[in-house]
């Protein structure tokens, strides 16, 4: 189910998959930069145990423009109060790229209601290490993803670098140039450093090895800077190795989300 829900003084576009499906923590799954929910559908489709519940951001997808720039903190809280208004009290997290920061900073400001957190080809913010300078100089112009005839060649050549699987981007929406802009400014002047020693959480990283965007330097500074976390690294998947590789991802983040049941 897809709607539009008003909520902190904005209207997002969220989708439920699965809902009902209450034998596990719902997955609350957050996208990449510019990345509109559909194009996680095959995630959540490959979950059918669980609910999973995805949103865009402002200005992204389906959801209208912000009104003003938002931080980090602030979406954090906007997510909770979602989960709010939707009646779910706990969530696993999934956050990819982009939406990996706003996980992170999610467990961190609402611990009691995290479950697990798995971070997938994300960074720790403004110290992370660059990925080819080439494409981060793409990613820095909004015209480059804004206007359609050219988003799905950027997302072929910049998400998918590094890869050698196709990933379908069929389902791929141009975001505006405000939510664009707005989301890459609330990730540049954001960072997780200070608070990654206090995430006690079971915490799954995975990145690719050949990911030109984010590289892996980044997954290696997050596990050593996270107590206990876990981390798979991919080969071959490039950016978006959660969807080139999908089997994969799943079996590893399903056997993640489920081991406390295992150990229970």
């Amino acid at each position: 189910m897809k709607s539009l829900i008003g909520v902190a003084g904005r209207r997002l576009h969220v989708a439920r998959w699965n809902e009902g499906s209450d034998a596990h923590r719902p997955l609350l799954m957050l996208n990449g930069i510019g990345m509109n929910l559909e194009l996680l559908e095959p995630l959540a489709c490959a979950l059918p145990e669980r609910e999973v519940i995805c949103v865009d951001m402002p200005g992204i997808g389906s959801s209208p423009d912000p009104f003003i720039p938002y931080t980090m903190s602030q979406m954090a809280l906007t997510m909770a109060a979602l989960l709010d208004q939707l009646g779910v009290a706990e969530v696993d997290l999934l956050g990819i790229s982009w939406g990996g920061a706003l996980a992170q900073q999610f467990a961190f400001q609402h611990r009691s209601r995290t479950g697990n957190l798995v971070l997938a080809a994300t960074a720790a913010g403004a110290t992370m290490v660059p990925g080819n300078p080439a494409m981060m100089a793409h990613l820095a112009d909004p015209l480059e993803y804004t206007v359609e005839k050219t988003l799905k060649r950027n997302l072929a050549s910049i998400y998918n670098g590094g890869g050698t699987a196709q990933v379908s981007l069929n389902a791929a929406k141009a975001p505006s140039p405000l939510g664009f802009s707005y989301q890459l400014a609330s990730f540049a002047c954001w960072s997780s450093v200070p608070f990654l020693p206090l995430l006690r959480m079971p915490v799954m990283i995975m990145a690719d090895e050949e990911d030109q965007l984010i590289p892996p330097a980044n997954a290696q500074f997050l596990h050593n800077a996270i107590p206990h976390s876990q981390i798979e690294m991919f080969r071959g998947g490039g950016h978006l190795f959660m969807l080139s590789q999908r089997a994969r991802f799943i079996e590893i983040m399903r056997d993640f989300l489920d081991a406390e049941l295992a150990e229970g």
